[in-house]
């Protein structure tokens, strides 16, 4: 691997993949930015170590170190919106989730710029979570891949209100088997949280693109509400706080689980 994109590798039917917990931004872009803080704000903050637990467990584990900024791993390389007539950020974005603009005037990237950046941090990224997909479907009858986000509780350019706790993604039940969603489902409810299915985030392009249930790929994309492990309120980027997030996270243990359980079902 690279020293921006990390792969640890497991033998359990379950991968788990971070594409928005990268706060780096090489330095010739870094330059062209309008803020260096405005560019960091909408990363996934802390989801590694949310997860910190699925190694354990035999999960497969892909993410980079590489902004969202720089470019999104977790959109259509085409350029198609995965939201049409929403509010969204592009393959390379040049606003925030709050729609304040990430570049100064004249050094927003043109198509040859985000066509290097494509090439040189998206095209790897998925070549790798692609060749761990091969790689577990020839030990295993079938896998999930579990995308992992998180995301402030209160965006109102992207949605109204609070978001729930657990926004689940199947693509409206394209992506996976419903026995999944539903093993999911049951254990975000039994936490007693908030809890939606296909509502505000359907999934990404990782899910939309790799969920193959007649192949014996299953993919879901979870998103999270940021106040279920951390203080919005504070200074930001927030810190990691253990104790805060600890409740959370045995939750996200029991997701977990229940993802490995519907995967070895057929072994």
């Amino acid at each position: 691997m690279t020293d921006w994109l990390t792969v640890d590798r497991g033998s359990a039917p379950l991968i788990v993949s971070m594409p928005h917990i990268g706060t780096w931004i090489p330095d010739e872009i870094a330059t062209d930015l309008a803020s260096a803080e405005r560019a960091l704000r909408d990363a996934d903050f802390h989801i590694d170590r949310l997860y910190g637990f699925a190694t354990s467990l035999g999960a497969t584990v892909v993410r980079t170190s590489v902004s969202r900024t720089v470019i999104d791993v977790n959109r259509d390389p085409s350029g198609a919106s995965l939201y049409p007539g929403q509010a969204t950020t592009a393959l390379c974005p040049v606003e925030t989730f709050d729609g304040e603009p990430l570049y100064r005037d004249g050094e927003a990237p043109d198509d040859a710029e985000i066509a290097r950046r494509r090439a040189a941090y998206f095209d790897p990224y998925h070549a790798a979570l692609a060749a761990e997909i091969d790689r577990l479907r020839g030990l295993h009858p079938r896998i999930v891949l579990y995308d992992a986000h998180s995301i402030r509780s209160h965006v109102p350019r992207l949605f109204e209100g609070e978001l729930p706790q657990f926004n689940i993604g199947t693509d409206g039940g394209a992506t996976c088997d419903s026995a999944l969603s539903a093993a999911v489902e049951t254990a975000c409810d039994a936490s007693g949280l908030s809890r939606v299915t296909n509502g505000r985030f359907r999934g990404g392009w990782i899910t939309r693109h790799y969920g193959d249930p007649a192949r014996g790929i299953h993919a879901i994309q979870m998103e999270l509400a940021m106040r279920g492990y951390l203080d919005e309120r504070g200074a930001w980027p927030p810190l990691w706080n253990e104790s805060a997030a600890e409740p959370l996270q045995a939750t996200l243990r029991h997701i977990i689980n229940s993802c490995l359980d519907f995967a070895r079902e057929d072994q």
